[in-house]
């Protein structure tokens, strides 16, 4: 897939690159998701976003109309994003779900790239999905 994260640190760079094993092509952008960074996630499929960048309904409009349809976030949290702005527009949403001791960064970025991975096979992210349109609640009672 290919994706572009915005205001990554460097030591959760360094474990995004690993995580990812060259699988996704995926653009870093040590600038926070701005209007005026906005462009560089033109012809992208995913965006990486940390709990930094609030995701407003200007933003998640701005992302679908470049071409975004997924966005995951690294943190455990989605305060961050308008959920209901980016269930509107389409978008399927991941986090990182909370784990004992997984507040490290080689963990959550593992997660994310496992994110990746199930959106480019088809699949449900599963415990991960924030998806505001019940995808994930579905499943669940599938028990998935």
């Amino acid at each position: 897939m290919k994706a572009i994260a915005y205001n990554i640190k460097p030591e959760e760079k360094e474990c995004l690159v690993l995580a990812n094993h060259k699988k996704h092509d995926i653009t870093i952008i040590a600038n926070s998701l701005s209007g005026e960074t906005l462009p560089f996630a033109q012809g992208k499929e995913v965006l990486i976003v940390f709990n930094e960048d609030p995701l407003d309904q200007d933003l998640i409009m701005g992302l679908r109309a470049l071409g975004i349809k997924y966005i995951a976030t690294s943190s455990f949290e989605t305060k961050h994003i308008d959920l209901t702005a980016a269930g509107k527009a389409g978008l399927k949403i991941a986090n990182v779900p909370f784990k004992e001791g997984e507040e490290l960064a080689m963990p959550r970025m593992q997660q994310v790239i496992k994110n990746l991975d199930n959106w480019a096979a088809g699949k449900c992210v599963g415990k991960a999905c924030c998806c505001p349109n019940d995808c994930g609640a579905s499943l669940k009672e599938k028990g998935h």
